[in-house]
């Protein structure tokens, strides 16, 4: 059964829906730098997973198509029925998922530091062993640690502090079932069924979904995606938003 997300609401009430979905482990406020640009021209919807933020915690196992159906859920008690989706990494998955199973609702579609299929699970297989272990907490720096840049996070150590207490505040047993549901993710056959017009943002300094293969398999694959890197690394639009709004507004408003 789908949960209800919480989530937040921001620019014209008669603008085109802009629904943002982030990082495992984040919250809404990881938008919180895309949000004045994109909410000029847009009604932005931020959604926190199910475990995440305030959203309630359902047992597990979790699937993405789960996740999916928590924000189509969110999206209908909203009275939104149509919109442009940006996620990033499970949040594009998310998107990805949406894309597949209900195409008529999407105007647009940006996936951003993301993929189809890891090509080693091993990573969150084992995290969800040691959350499993030790909870979100103690594994809140060595995740935030391959969020972002070494030199942005040494000019940004507030920032870097708040997004540790993103992951140390999400449930144990939700960040532990997004990372099985992570780890099983295979939508690469998928793909050439997307019709929404989509862009791909990378970071190029991301290690968790490097621009190659993840970025580029997603480009080549998609019917007429258009690619676009930025001088970040996993939570690029964070990270660099300047250059994310100006891409995003690009492909959004095209």
């Amino acid at each position: 059964m789908p949960v209800l997300l919480q989530h937040d609401v921001h620019g014209p009430d008669d603008a085109p829906p802009l629904v943002l979905s982030g990082s495992v482990g984040s919250t809404i406020d990881m938008w919180a730098p895309n949000v004045p640009a994109l909410a000029a021209r847009f009604r932005v919807v931020r959604l926190n997973h199910r475990g995440h933020g305030r959203s309630p915690a359902p047992p597990g196992p979790y699937h993405i198509e789960d996740l999916a159906e928590d924000a189509l859920a969110t999206l209908d008690a909203l009275g939104i029925e149509r919109f442009a989706w940006c996620g990033l990494s499970m949040g594009a998955m998310i998107g990805m998922a949406i894309a597949t199973q209900q195409p008529e609702r999407l105007d647009a579609l940006v996936l951003c530091c993301t993929s189809a299929r890891l090509a080693d699970t091993s990573v969150w297989r084992e995290r969800a062993e040691r959350v499993a272990r030790e909870g979100t907490r103690p594994l809140a720096p060595e995740i935030v640690r391959r969020w972002f840049t070494e030199r942005w996070a040494r000019h940004h150590p507030a920032e870097v502090a708040r997004a540790r207490s993103w992951v140390a505040t999400t449930s144990d047993d939700a960040y532990r079932n997004c990372c099985d549901a992570i780890a099983e993710w295979d939508h690469l056959e998928r793909l050439p069924a997307i019709t929404a017009p989509t862009l791909v943002l990378a970071g190029e300094h991301d290690i968790a979904t490097p621009p190659e293969p993840d970025a580029t398999t997603l480009a080549d694959r998609i019917p007429d995606a258009r690619l676009e890197i930025l001088d970040a690394a996993h939570l690029a639009t964070m990270e660099a938003p300047a250059a994310a709004d100006h891409a995003l507004l690009r492909h959004l408003l095209r």
